[in-house]
């Protein structure tokens, strides 16, 4: 399945206690919480560039399913992993350079929506 197409978060459920868990700390989270993001996908096979802009930044991500790649989050924490496929999901599994603690994404578009749990 393609994700070429462009979403906007409209809702995050239970992300401020998802980014506590991660170790972000109580301002940060707050600042989260009010991002505004925009993703764009264009998918070729198994390379992606993805373009998220967003209140605090606007950056291009570069990736190919199942090679590792280093990601940095707008509140400069320092991740490294990869996006692989997993039937019609995109599934991240990155890992925090500062604290060792694994964050676990997974991408589905569902009718006309991108869903992503963490």
């Amino acid at each position: 399945m393609a994700f070429d197409g462009s979403w906007k978060i409209d809702r995050n459920e239970n992300y401020e206690k998802f980014m506590e868990a991660m170790g972000v700390g109580m301002m940060k989270r707050k600042l989260g919480a009010h991002d505004n993001l925009k993703l764009t996908f264009q998918q070729d096979g198994n390379k992606f560039v993805v373009k998220e802009a967003s209140n605090f930044r606007n950056i291009e991500i570069e990736f190919t399913l199942g090679v590792n790649f280093e990601y940095s989050l707008a509140d400069g924490t320092e991740l490294s992993g990869a996006w692989t496929m997993e039937g019609n999901k995109l599934v991240g599994t990155f890992t925090r350079k500062d604290n060792g603690k694994v964050l676990k994404a997974y991408r589905e578009i569902v009718g006309d929506e991108l869903v992503q749990v963490s």
